[in-house]
């Protein structure tokens, strides 16, 4: 593999099968020279620091959003191993990682992956290494993590224009890059505003759709898809497929933040809980709790403090009013749905065989 120069797309009408390991290490290849070649060309050496950040932070990612896009590459007839889609989707774990490590400072997680948050990391190391306080060691570490995302970001938009493709596909693969990065964003201002006198249930449904269900699914299925240019109807299918998995994928991280094991998800088991988070499991347990259970979700959900015990009480509220059975019944019901969508979607038969294990992947996960 060259860093340096351009690729060539070449796709015949019915690819191999889609292996989703390999998937995995073709564009881990492809991140790990990416990231080599601009540590031996930052323009100074300060910046090697942040480089390894990076390498350290996209280490042991599920890669969902890449597997989608390689996903809709192949269903317009592309090569799951052709370079053009590997760069695509490696530049979508780019921008991925820009949205984590800044979304943990929002959130002040401590851990993802199982690892230490950049920003706690950097912090750590200060106050180790530097001797110096607290309060400051937090804020570098906090600022570094902000230029760390925002390098994932920009070298997103540079792995984009690596595949050597039509401009009319690049424009609307760059389009839909846009669209995606707009309504993350506009979804992660809804989840960190203060309540509004909207419906719980109807502002956690906008979440889910704006920050989750396309971005995860959706679009980058839809990304790989038109790389390969494919056609309206296509691109309609992914949608059909795409919008009720990612929803699916977004309600079974809301049980796993609150119900998941922490030494298989990476991360405390109590976060959601104590940020306070609006999901749509919260809305449900809500919308069918008792007066005395509403005072118990009133009193303790969003509290910074929470201790074991609370969660746990917590978790007892959401267990009797039905809630957590009720999103497992949903996570379902959008999980036969997509199923029902790829049965008749215009795709490849190894792009059918590769959604539909994408499916049960992003529905019964354990992390």
């Amino acid at each position: 593999m060259t860093t340096g120069h351009l690729v060539d797309v070449a796709a015949p009408a019915e690819p191999r099968e889609v292996d989703f390991d390999r998937v995995r290490r073709d564009v881990d290849a492809h991140l790990a020279d990416f990231l080599d070649h601009k540590r031996r060309t930052a323009p100074d050496a300060c910046l090697s620091a942040l480089v390894d950040l990076v390498r350290d932070f996209i280490a042991g990612g599920k890669r969902l959003r890449p597997l989608f896009c390689c996903c809709g590459w192949v269903a317009a007839g592309g090569e799951p191993d052709d370079p053009a889609v590997l760069w695509t989707a490696a530049a979508l774990e780019l921008s991925h990682s820009f949205a984590l490590i800044h979304d943990d400072i929002m959130d002040a997680s401590d851990l993802r992956r199982g690892r230490r948050t950049v920003h706690r990391s950097v912090a750590d190391d200060c106050a180790e290494d530097c001797g110096c306080d607290r309060d400051a060691a937090e804020r570098f570490g906090e600022s570094t993590a902000i230029l760390v995302g925002d390098l994932c970001f920009a070298w997103c938009d540079e792995l984009l224009t690596r595949p050597r493709l039509p401009e009319e596909r690049l424009r609307t693969v760059r389009k839909l890059v846009g669209t995606m990065r707009t309504e993350l964003i506009a979804g992660q201002f809804l989840d960190i505003a203060p309540p509004s006198e909207e419906q719980p249930m109807s502002r956690a449904w906008r979440v889910v759709r704006l920050k989750t269900a396309r971005y995860t699914v959706e679009l980058p299925l839809q990304i790989g898809a038109a790389l390969a240019g494919a056609d309206r109807r296509l691109l309609a299918a992914c949608s059909a497929y795409g919008a009720p998995l990612g929803e699916a994928f977004q309600l079974r991280d809301d049980l796993l933040g609150v119900f998941g094991d922490p030494a298989v998800t990476g991360k405390p088991d109590a976060d959601d809980l104590r940020a306070g988070k609006r999901t749509v499991l919260m809305a449900l347990a809500w919308k069918e709790s008792t007066p005395e259970q509403r005072e118990v979700i009133r009193g303790l959900l969003g509290d910074p403090a929470l201790t074991a015990a609370d969660a746990e009480r917590l978790r007892e509220v959401i267990r009797a009013t039905g809630a957590r059975e009720r999103v497992e019944q949903m996570i379902q019901a959008r999980a036969n749905r997509a199923l029902a969508a790829l049965r008749t979607a215009p795709v490849t038969a190894a792009a059918r065989h590769a959604l539909t294990d994408l499916v049960a992947l992003a529905t019964r996960r354990a992390r």
